[in-house]
């Protein structure tokens, strides 16, 4: 699944390990999610639109599934 969480991290000033404790995964996790290699669960999913305090279809698009 396509997202926008490595823009949103710069305009955030965020590391991978900072958006990481943010949500309470490990970097590896981060960093998976970024790239495409794991798609996270609905929950982790909100924690993380929670964290840019957007919605999950800001984050995610899910026009690439």
């Amino acid at each position: 699944m396509k997202n926008f969480i490595r823009v949103l991290r710069a305009e955030k000033g965020w590391s991978q390990a900072e958006l990481a404790e943010r949500v309470q995964v490990s970097r590896n996790s981060i960093n998976a999610i970024e790239n495409g290699r794991f798609d996270p669960s609905l929950p982790l999913a909100f924690k993380i639109a929670d964290a840019f305090k957007l919605s999950v279809e800001e984050v995610f698009d899910k026009t690439d599934v």
